[in-house]
């Protein structure tokens, strides 16, 4: 060094100097150059040359103050000292010796040039070396929870069961967010259908196209649902697990992918049964007596009420043919959806035809097959269409329903729109799909036996509230009628037919739906079209809230062998309130109707006493199922009837 006076010293040629015995590696530090040029123009003094100069002179460095610090301190190495007054920096960020974009860095040099040993404040502004801004303030970091085998379990069984979560517990936030809002809406929506929307849920239920929709779109949400779980497992499982975790973690994503496809798998084969029974049951097949609607936005258009034949035929082993033994018609008011279930006698005779028919034609005085017990009108269904199989004068799939659409329509006085047979032949696999049902029974009921070759009974069901049936018995129960009256047996199927709806629960339909599906296209059709569904569904959810009566025309109205069908027209109106009391003329002072269950032995007929001949006796259909222990207490005390064995 040259110490004349007025002799300038060298710049910057004190980086050069090279200490004795050392050598000091070039440091390539470009935007520490350009920093070092920025000061240099604004007259300043570049520490880091001053700090080289006092190292070539022998001096020793003046070591800074340190200043007062709320955040780690990162040094130009990349080390710390140790401080931590904030949160860690998580697992996942590199520890390659660089400086998180999250984390605050402060930069201190040596001292000043001449020595004075003032820390130089850290650098305010220009950019790093990583090339971010040191102008703008940095955020504080958050501390991530260490990756676990267990927390990875759990979030993925939490992922399973709320889709969505589990990717934005692995960072995932728009893919997790979103998948998380569309299972949201699903939830809202099986909500919403299984509370105000019953109505649109069953209207879908009937609907084929809306089914084979369901299943296709289950299945593909099953199959969106399992990758999300298996996503979701792959971003959140830590590295370096074990065998056994690993066994362990694959198990766990089996176990869970099983828990969501069971349900979808479930939910397809229902639609699948549903649509295939709705395909089969209204298919749409021709009949004589159903017009395509005018309207088929409306296809009731303005009627007031849509009358259905409900027809029971029993069709088992050892009967030829079938005997629609039951013969309802269920009158609904299409506005409230009031019913009136209007009853027939089996044995009801002379059953008339529409004027200006061909089967008013060939029966102008009533049916009339020959024999008489071939004439009654459990026999129509079977011995019309054989004797005249073209009399309908149009082609029909169940020709045996129609002719008794029409007869009974003009014995009632009313126009019958559709009509459902059920076959008895497997009415008792219904119940058996039920997993039976619960009846009272208030009277000895014969199990088999024939009345007109005097068979006695195999045996007979006892008296008492609540009994439980499978199939075989509610068979037995609803045909039995040796020593009994064909009134008795027609209240009793009401009441099977009240103790299958009762049955039919939400989680019975659910578990044996399969099943009952493959039953009911066996033993029930209809000619109700697919068209007019969606306004039975509405019909039906009136019904569900109404009230639903019950008339039976028994042989204390009229004379099954001799009726007198202009009463019957008039009181069927009476009791629909749509006309003024029936004159009395029929053979029995008591013109009305009964409903009631027998309150006596199987010896008595059923009655509620002498209605009033001013109006049709009407009752609640629970009324004649109800349990009456004055009346089963003397069936028991009269003893069981005797029987073959």
């Amino acid at each position: 060094m040259n110490d004349a006076p007025g002799r300038p010293e060298p710049e910057d040629h004190t980086a050069r100097i090279e200490r004795p015995g050392a050598a000091l590696p070039p440091v390539p530090d470009p935007v520490g150059a350009a920093v070092r040029r920025r000061r240099r123009a604004e007259g300043g003094t570049d520490p880091e040359l001053a700090a080289r100069a006092r190292a070539a002179a022998g001096l020793p460095p003046v070591e800074p103050d340190p200043p007062v610090r709320t955040h780690p301190t990162t040094y130009d190495d990349g080390t710390d000292d140790g401080t931590d007054d904030g949160p860690d920096v998580g697992a996942d960020d590199a520890h390659d010796g660089s400086v998180s974009a999250d984390a605050p860095t402060q930069r201190f040099a040596g001292a000043g040039p001449e020595g004075s040993g003032d820390p130089m404040p850290p650098v305010a502004d220009g950019p790093t070396a990583d090339g971010s801004d040191r102008s703008v303030p940095p955020a504080r970091s958050r501390r991530r929870p260490a990756r676990t085998f267990g927390r990875a379990a759990g979030l993925t069984v939490l992922g399973a069961v709320v889709p969505g979560s589990g990717l934005l517990a692995a960072g995932w936030r728009r893919s997790g967010a979103a998948v998380l809002a569309v299972f949201a809406v699903l939830v809202a929506g099986l909500l919403w259908l299984a509370t105000a929307g019953q109505r649109t849920a069953v209207r879908a239920a009937v609907d084929p196209q809306v089914l084979l929709g369901v299943m296709v779109g289950t299945g593909v949400l099953a199959l969106l649902w399992i990758a999300v779980v298996v996503l979701g497992y792959r971003l959140l499982r830590p590295r370096g697990l074990t065998r056994a975790q690993q066994g362990a973690g694959a198990l766990l994503v089996l176990l869970l992918v099983a828990g969501v496809a069971t349900p979808a798998v479930t939910a397809v084969r229902l639609a699948g049964a549903q649509r295939g029974l709705v395909d089969t049951l209204f298919a749409g097949g021709t009949s004589a007596t159903v017009e395509e609607p005018a309207d088929p936005v409306n296809p009731f258009g303005d009627k007031e009420r849509v009358n259905v034949l409900l027809l029971g035929g029993d069709g088992g082993e050892g009967r030829e043919g079938v005997r629609t033994d039951t013969v309802i018609v269920a009158s609904i008011e299409t506005a409230t959806g009031e019913t009136t279930l209007l009853s027939l006698p089996r044995n009801l005779e002379d059953l008339p035809f529409p004027e200006g028919t061909e089967l008013a034609e060939l029966f102008p005085d009533g049916f009339d097959a020959g024999a008489e017990s071939e004439s009654l009108l459990n026999a129509v269904y079977r011995n019309g269409p054989a004797l005249y199989p073209d009399a309908l004068g149009a082609p029909s799939d169940d020709p045996g329903a129609d002719w008794l659409k029409l007869g009974v329509g003009e014995a009632l006085g009313l126009p019958i729109d559709y009509y459902v047979l059920v076959n008895l032949d497997g009415f008792s696999q219904l119940v058996d799909a039920l997993g039976g049902i619960t009846v009272n029974v208030n009277y000895y009921v014969p199990v088999g036996g024939e009345p007109t070759l005097r068979i006695l009974p195999d045996s007979y069901i006892a008296p008492g509230p609540d009994q439980e049936m499978d199939g075989a018995t509610a068979l037995a129960f609803a045909r039995g009628r040796f020593g009994l009256s064909d009134y008795q047996r027609m209240d009793r199927q009401r009441c099977v037919l009240d103790a299958i709806v009762a049955a039919a629960d939400p989680v019975t339909l659910l578990t044996r739906y399969q099943q009952l599906a493959a039953t009911t296209s066996d033993i029930v059709a209809t000619d109700i079209p697919q068209s007019v569904l969606d306004d039975f569904v509405d019909l039906a959810f009136l019904v569900k809230d109404a009230e639903i009566r019950s008339v039976v025309f028994d042989d204390t109205v009229i004379q099954p062998a001799y009726p007198d069908y202009d009463r019957i027209r008039a009181l069927v109106q009476q009791a629909l309130g749509a006309a003024p009391a029936a004159p009395s003329s029929a053979p029995s002072e008591s013109a009305a109707p009964t409903t009631s269950a027998p309150t006596s032995a199987p010896s008595s007929a059923p009655t509620t006493g002498t209605p009033s001949s001013s109006s049709p006796a009407v009752a609640d259909v629970a009324d004649a199922c109800a349990y009456d222990p004055a009346a089963a207490q003397a069936a028991i005390q009269a003893g069981e009837p005797p029987t073959r064995g």
